[in-house]
């Protein structure tokens, strides 16, 4: 669905096994952030909250909010107003030969949003690129420097690629699953991946289901923006890829969006870190000890009848 039309709340569900002293009860926001024992697992809730409007709302309490795990309403026990909590992106660029004509775009806008959203010393940032193959062509990193060194790099095969290419052109789904694997679940901070593509899938030995399980695994959220060059398709785009794109988003606890002639995607990067920079940091203890690691449903609500959530609806509970 487009973009600006969106009315949710973005939920991030993490877990997060947080260090140092004995849980206590409610904890505001300031420079003495709550930590805990190494025994206990905290389950923290990011999340953003609009107006069925799509206005951003900052002024709720810890009181407006409730949540469940398996159904089992769970008391709320840290709460901030400001999250503060660095940041790993991981900026997902489809570099197959479909995506040739919006490339540069999706470089110019990959550019400005690192500038803004990066804060050196405390966020990173990595790159990975797929087509023919899965590439990550800068690991996660604070610099500018590096990253704008990196970007340029990101680009559609070769000639001589091609000529060699056996196999799929699209490895989508494997990108997913290598990043979240290999880069995410290493990552103590706030995890989202932003996938600019068109959403089609060719030659991947995963499968969607296994690529959003990948990410909820790693405690990841995806940002799908389908950016697609419909005349590489016949006018229509890629059939199946809005689907793909938009469950990768919803069912991650994400966002999907759509570039338009209504809706650019520096619009759309502006927006993510708008989200990304408004949310509400909750956490709790399960009163269900982790004696086998599963998926774990999870559900947060607002008690404010004009207020809409959208959250991913499981977390992966480690043991």
């Amino acid at each position: 669905m487009p973009l600006h039309g969106r009315q949710s709340v973005i939920l991030f569900a993490l877990l997060l096994p947080l260090s140092a002293q004995t849980p206590g009860s409610d904890q505001t926001p300031g420079k003495d952030d709550p930590t805990f024992s190494t025994d206990v697992k905290v389950v923290n809730i990011l999340a953003t909250v609009r107006t069925k409007s799509g206005a951003i709302v900052n002024d709720l309490t810890k009181d407006d909010f409730s949540v469940t795990e398996n159904k089992r309403p769970e008391d709320i026990r840290y709460f901030s107003r400001e999250s503060d909590l660095p940041l790993t992106i991981g900026l997902m660029v489809d570099t197959s030969m479909s995506q040739a004509r919006v490339l540069e775009s999706e470089r110019a806008a990959s550019f400005q949003f690192v500038d803004q959203v990066l804060r050196e010393g405390k966020d990173k940032v990595f790159v990975t690129q797929f087509d023919m193959a899965v590439m990550t062509r800068q690991q996660p990193t604070s610099s500018r420097r590096d990253l704008e060194a990196s970007l340029p790099y990101v680009d559609t095969p070769s000639k001589s690629d091609l000529e060699a290419q056996r196999g799929g052109g699209t490895l989508l789904f494997d990108a997913v699953v290598k990043a979240s694997r290999e880069i995410m679940n290493s990552q103590q901070n706030r995890k989202a991946m932003i996938i600019l593509s068109d959403g089609g899938d060719n030659g991947s030995d995963e499968t969607l289901a296994s690529a959003i399980e990948a990410a909820q695994r790693a405690d990841t959220i995806i940002y799908s923006i389908l950016f697609s060059d419909a005349t590489y398709y016949g006018g229509y785009g890629d059939p199946e890829g809005k689907g793909y794109m938009q469950r990768l988003a919803k069912e991650t606890g994400g966002g999907y969006f759509e570039v338009s002639k209504k809706l650019s995607i520096n619009q759309i990067f502006g927006i993510i870190e708008n989200e990304l920079r408004s949310q509400y940091n909750l956490g709790f203890v399960s009163d269900q000890p982790v004696r086998v690691s599963e998926f774990r449903n999870l559900q947060l609500t607002v008690k404010r009848k004009d207020l809409v959530v959208q959250a991913r609806d499981r977390y992966w509970a480690q043991r």
